[in-house]
């Protein structure tokens, strides 16, 4: 974009924008074949200069569904600000505007709800009550963003406007999980703004909730709430659902038809607390799933992971199991050194190959989540350093002798080729792991 152009919007000067297109009449276009991707209505949008917006739809009016490099119309910004007045400016080119999916699939009353813009909200839902609908990638709707980031007053006005449009069935919309707000209200323990509201207040009609939902979990509701007891409200938000008509799963199936049949045959498919919704729908549901879960989320718990790694690691490494001698006795043990090692030396090394093996496992680990950080080389230095004071530490503990020379060499040697023994470890498994599927693969074709 023209740097006078880009200045003309930052500071909202129509009169430098006509003046401008009077120099240059092509100025416009020039910025729609731009590899910049944002144009003069997404910077003035971003410093609220609704004159010069109007001023900029009425000239190119395509602008406005344009996306910039972040994924969002001027819609979505204004949106985003709660800037009403630009808001009901934007709507005015139709209520298709507020269908203009962004990255990933979110659309401007997604960012509305994120930020609890109550009037931004009102006006986007009466311009187009089906967006209330919508889903992002990850199939949140409004409805889900809203209580995902707390804002529970702009979930109040949501389920208000949706009763009064008649659009009170999106109340039951899924996400990719399969959660419906319902599952979130009880996971979250949102008992008197959520609960109250969905089942026991005034604002839904009666039968509306699917109060036993199940989610790919095969959790409904109520499961999702006793799942993680706390100690505050659980058993109040329990008999809200109950009086709904909520159930646990395992009660909806011995409830059901086909399980009513297998009891008149002496037979029962119902089974305890350790059934496979229970245990194995647990461990697939904490999974980690792509596109589900967020990368950096998950970069960021495996930080915290490999940091209590190596300091439990570190800290094994300068006091072994049975302590250290505290005095000399030549030439049986030296102060400062391992009283275990001294009696044990093979089970003493075999500890510390494996301790010193998940020590510098997990400073590889750091290293690598950390790549391209700010002040990386400055890590990079401090994690060589404290290799170093393990190595050290490791031979001070060790007791005289053969054993002390192989320590040497093994943590010296690890701390180098750890990162070229993870590779080769993932390729020998690669390479299994493709031997054991091939007579699959061979019988199928056959």
């Amino acid at each position: 974009m023209d740097g006078r152009l880009y200045e003309a919007a930052q500071t909202g000067n129509i009169v430098q924008l006509l003046q401008l297109l009077h120099e240059d009449q092509h100025i416009l276009n020039a910025v729609s074949l731009s590899s910049s991707g944002e144009n003069p209505l997404h910077v003035a949008s971003k410093a609220r200069h609704l004159n010069f917006v109007t001023e900029m739809i009425r000239l190119k009016p395509e602008f406005a569904k344009e996306l910039n490099q972040d994924g969002l119309s001027s819609l979505h910004i204004a949106s985003a600000y709660g800037d009403i007045d630009m808001v009901t400016e934007l709507l005015k080119m139709g209520h298709h505007m507020c269908c203009l999916k962004g990255r990933e699939r979110m659309i401007p009353l997604h960012y509305a709800a994120m930020k609890g813009r109550l009037d931004v909200i009102r006006e986007l839902v009466l311009a187009y009550p089906e967006s209330a609908g919508e889903g992002t990638v990850q199939g949140e709707t409004a409805l889900h963003l809203a209580l995902k980031n707390n804002q529970l007053e702009a979930f109040g006005v949501l389920v208000e406007m949706l009763k009064e449009l008649k659009k009170d069935s999106y109340l039951n919309k899924k996400d990719e999980q399969g959660n419906t707000v319902l599952h979130l209200a009880a996971s979250r323990k949102q008992r008197e703004q959520v609960v109250e509201l969905l089942l026991t207040g005034d604002s839904i009609t009666p039968g509306v909730i699917e109060v036993n939902s199940k989610n790919c979990c095969g959790l409904t509701p109520l499961d999702v709430l006793l799942m993680f007891p706390s100690v505050a409200g659980d058993r109040e938000i329990a008999d809200i659902l109950q009086q709904a008509g909520a159930l646990r799963a395992r009660d909806l199936v011995s409830n059901s038809p086909l399980s009513i049949n297998y009891q008149a045959m002496g037979t029962n498919p119902r089974t305890s607390h350790s059934s496979p919704w229970n245990v194995d729908h647990l461990v697939e549901y904490f999974k980690f799933k792509s596109g589900r879960d967020s990368p950096s989320e998950a970069r960021n718990s495996l930080l915290v992971i490999a940091v209590l790694l190596a300091t439990a690691t570190y800290q094994a490494g300068l006091s072994p199991p049975g302590g250290n001698w505290q005095d000399d006795a030549p030439p049986y043990h030296t102060a400062g050194q391992s009283i275990y090692g001294t009696k044990n030396k093979t089970t003493f090394g075999v500890f510390v190959f494996f301790n010193s093996t998940g020590f510098y496992l997990s400073l590889y680990m750091i290293s690598i989540l950390t790549s391209r950080f700010p002040l990386h080389l400055e890590l990079q230095v401090s994690m060589v350093a404290i290799a170093i004071t393990y190595s050290i530490a490791i031979t001070i503990v060790t007791p005289n002798g053969g054993l002390r020379l192989i320590l040497i060499i093994l943590t010296s040697v690890l701390s180098i080729a750890i990162s070229f023994i993870v590779k080769w470890v993932r390729l020998l498994y690669r390479s299994v792991r493709t031997r054991r599927e091939m007579p699959l693969t061979t019988d199928c074709n056959g």
